[in-house]
């Protein structure tokens, strides 16, 4: 699929929105490393467009005491992709990361 061609104004106008959706973004998972913000929270914040967009995995290395391999193990257990967002989760996905971390 080609991308379309954009006049200079719709270039300037996207890469404000997408420099405004990396900063809330970087806000979200800031806020989970500080513990402010839970992965139950963000789960339950899905229909969001930045928390549908935002990867599994992001939100669960954010986690404090969280590193790749441990990650990377809760994912395949859980059954996650390791591209999947927070949107294309399906609801035992969720329920099965959650008790994970209720351990």
């Amino acid at each position: 699929m080609a991308v379309p061609a954009l006049t200079p104004e719709q270039r300037a106008v996207a890469m404000v929105k997408a420099a405004e959706a990396r900063k809330a973004r970087s806000e979200l998972l800031a806020g989970i490393r500080a513990g402010t913000v839970t992965v139950a929270e963000v789960f339950a914040r899905a229909e969001e467009t930045l928390v549908k967009k935002t990867r599994v995995v992001q939100v669960l290395r954010a986690m404090p005491g969280y590193g790749p391999a441990q990650v990377a193990a809760l994912m395949a257990i859980c059954g996650v992709e390791v591209k999947c967002g927070v949107g294309g989760l399906e609801q035992a996905q969720r329920e099965r990361l959650l008790t994970a971390f209720a351990r």
